[in-house]
């Protein structure tokens, strides 16, 4: 299975199968025993990872660091001021040049686009950290959140809360590969993308999983097993900040909407949370959170990645 991954491009977890995904969590699970034993590996030793960010980060740029400091090799960041990614200098030039020099590229940008062509002219694998459309390594840490938590991730009913953004579609895609149970809550006007949506839906069913959508969110978390929810206002939306805080109230995660769901229900969120908006401190801070696990879980993911891509 791992000669699967060797130098292939990770975009969108749409393009990789169920075996695959779960080949890639329990390669994970035995990497962070092995770091939690105190064992010392040098899998991608002589390695090199360049990290392009046009966006912000804390978990992400530093996930991808220690992962490749842990095993064995080193990481660049260039941040927007230094590539200018199609404005100082063409994609197609960056991802050329980059190719003769480092053995991969992260990058966290805002089209989605600017992923796909990048990984067009590049020859070696490019990792989506984060784009507007699609945000696939934090999904990655999350599944291995909740299958370590729960045992699986089939058959467990997830309620997504909130908008349907870049994180939303990512689950879409990774419901859709793992035949997951999925609920999406949603104002009305800030569903997931329409198309992704339909895809999704027809794969879901044919996997033995199940996709809905529900208006009210009291009852999309009806026993559920995990609430999930992200920021109610994406980078690059602030804008619309004001609007959105006004229509999203009714969606946030708070003491009375985790009373509607099961017993032993886990929140999640992928971070940075705006206390007090989606999500209340009450909540974010209690028994029930697994909120910090999920972002350390972004390292061990991350690693089982590269290891697969580079190793």
């Amino acid at each position: 299975m791992k000669w699967m991954f060797r130098g292939k491009d990770f975009l969108d977890i749409a393009d990789f199968a169920a075996e695959e995904i779960q080949y890639l969590l329990q390669t994970a699970i035995a990497l962070k025993r092995r770091l939690m034993s105190g064992e010392r590996l040098r899998t991608l030793e002589g390695k090199t990872l360049a990290l392009l960010f046009e966006k912000p980060s804390l978990r992400t740029r530093v996930s991808f660091e220690m992962a490749m400091a842990q095993l064995g090799g080193a990481s660049l960041y260039l941040g927007p001021e230094e590539v200018g990614l199609g404005k100082r200098e063409a994609v197609k030039d960056v991802a050329q040049v980059l190719a003769r020099m480092v053995d991969a590229i992260m990058l966290r940008t805002f089209d989605h686009n600017t992923v796909l062509e990048l990984a067009h002219h590049c020859e070696v694998p490019v990792i989506n950290g984060l784009s507007d459309l699609h945000h696939p390594c934090q999904v990655l840490g999350d599944l291995l959140t909740i299958l370590e938590k729960k045992g699986k991730v089939q058959g467990v009913e997830i309620s997504f809360v909130g908008d349907g953004n870049n994180l939303c579609h990512s689950w879409l895609a990774a419901s859709s590969v793992l035949g997951l149970n999925l609920t999406v809550s949603t104002p009305v006007g800030f569903r997931p993308d329409a198309g992704i949506w339909e895809q999704s839906e027809t794969l879901i069913q044919s996997r033995g999983g199940r996709l809905r959508f529900e208006p009210d969110p009291r009852f999309a978390v009806k026993e559920t097993d995990v609430i999930y929810t992200d920021v109610w206002t994406s980078m690059g939306k602030e804008k619309e900040a004001e609007d959105r805080i006004v229509q999203f109230r009714p969606f946030q995660v708070n003491r009375d909407l985790l009373s509607r769901a099961g017993k032993e229900v886990m929140v999640m969120h992928c971070m940075p949370a705006h206390r007090g908006q989606e999500i209340t401190d009450e909540v974010m801070d209690g028994p029930f959170s697994v909120c910090i696990d999920q972002a350390e879980n972004r390292l061990h993911a991350q690693k089982a990645l590269l290891a697969l891509l580079l190793g």
